[in-house]
């Protein structure tokens, strides 16, 4: 496809190439079903990116609900690996600005979900769950374990990311099923 011009190729990403191809690609999404889920997955992932990003608490929490209550099993509902799997599922659209790493090793412990910018300038985000804690309490974790680092670099060498750091605590209620965000700017 991008040998005909459908898509182009450019940094090691394929990209759809001008507007009316993006509409047509666009059309076939919306009116062939089999991509019908994979097409409203990604414009309500896309939603939920851009609300973070703008610390719309409400809209994330609203996504998040919806999204757990339609696609995790009833019997496992309330485990902390379930609610991992649908925060990496309403986050897939940040898999094109960013590098997602789970665990991993930041500060002096293991962050949750840490979001690495693949253009300089653009905004870091570090997120941590707590479930049966709030939000709060996530941000709080953050800060004490100095998850920040991971984005400054090693002793000596300049900063790897120069832009905004973003604190995503997210709290889940076990008895009430209530789901809660909290987005800090950091240093």
């Amino acid at each position: 496809m991008v040998v005909y011009g459908f898509l182009s190729y450019y940094k090691g990403r394929v990209y759809i190439p001008n507007k009316e191809l993006m509409d047509k690609f666009d059309e076939m999404l919306r009116i062939e079903p089999s991509l019908g889920y994979v097409y409203n997955l990604a414009k309500e992932s896309e939603r939920m990116l851009k609300a973070t990003l703008c610390g719309d608490t409400g809209t994330m929490e609203e996504i998040l609900t919806y999204a757990h209550n339609t696609e995790t099993p009833i019997l496992s509902y309330n485990h902390e690996v379930e609610l991992a799997a649908i925060v990496n599922l309403i986050y897939l659209s940040a898999r094109d600005r960013y590098r997602t790493e789970r665990e991993d090793k930041a500060g002096v412990g293991f962050v949750d979900f840490i979001f690495y910018p693949e253009e300089k300038g653009d905004t870091c985000m570090i997120l941590e769950l707590k479930v049966n804690h709030t939000p709060e309490e996530a941000i709080h974790q953050i800060e004490e374990k100095q998850y920040v680092l991971r984005f400054k670099g090693k002793l000596g060498e300049k900063p790897k990311y120069i832009g905004k750091i973003l604190a995503v605590g997210i709290g889940y209620d076990k008895e009430t099923k209530i789901h809660r965000c909290m987005v800090k700017p950091l240093v």
